[in-house]
């Protein structure tokens, strides 16, 4: 049962009755990466009080969005069911959309490993990746430490903070450049400034590694802020 009705036959009453209770979007943002533990949504959402989390996991359940099932090693954990997977390409066209929007954090405002790994999704162009050469990044944002593995896909691990159960393995060879940045890499991805410029401004610092590379991360993740977004081929 949803938590408020509209009372209105229309499908996109029946999409906000299912996801647009607060807090609920962001909760299907985490889950799009990968399987959470309750503790590990609660991490990645640090201002939802638990008993809104527990109660929005509990519609997202009830909504057949959302089931708990065991997984090996960690547990019960929450995922998407199939049809909340198809939730994916609408989160990544909200990205887009938002972006336009972001400007400058504000003074409490966080950046997530789930948050920055769904950011780095949204502005993916494959079509780009598709013509380039294969790169191998490690990116450092404030606590968040992801290894950003590019060819014709995107491959995104969480080094940093302790990684939630996703699966898969961590990289074992070392990446091309490690380099940090901060919330103003977003002007590196709309197109704001060069890879020059952002070094030149410290928006972005080579740690080791190609720095040249930086180049070929502008133009494999990019969103045009200034009307409609780059749309993935």
């Amino acid at each position: 049962m949803v938590a408020r009705s509209y009372g209105q036959y229309c499908g996109v009453t029946t999409a906000v009755e299912l996801i647009g209770e607060r807090w609920a979007l962001l909760i299907v943002r985490d889950l799009l990466v990968g399987p959470r533990r309750y503790t590990d949504l609660k991490q990645g959402l640090p201002k939802i009080p638990t008993n809104i989390l527990s109660t929005r996991l509990k519609e997202l359940q009830e909504g057949g969005v959302v089931r708990r099932v065991p997984l090996l090693n960690c547990g019960l954990v929450y995922e998407l069911t199939p049809y909340g997977r198809r939730l994916e390409p609408i989160v990544l066209a909200l990205g887009r959309w938002g972006f336009a929007q972001m400007g400058d954090p504000g003074p409490d405002d966080v950046i997530t490993a789930d948050s920055l790994t769904m950011a780095l999704r949204t502005a993916f162009r494959p079509d780009a990746a598709a013509d380039l050469p294969p790169a191998d990044y490690e990116m450092h944002v404030g606590d968040v430490v992801l290894r950003v593995q590019v060819s014709d896909e995107l491959a995104v691990t969480q080094l940093a903070p302790p990684a939630p159960p996703v699966g898969g393995r961590l990289p074992s060879e070392q990446p091309d450049v490690v380099f940090a940045a901060g919330p103003g890499i977003r002007l590196l991805i709309s197109g704001d400034v060069t890879p020059a410029d952002a070094i030149d401004r410290e928006i972005v610092a080579v740690v080791s590694g190609d720095g040249m590379l930086l180049e070929r991360f502008a133009a494999t993740f990019h969103i045009d802020p200034a009307g409609a977004a780059v749309l993935p081929a």
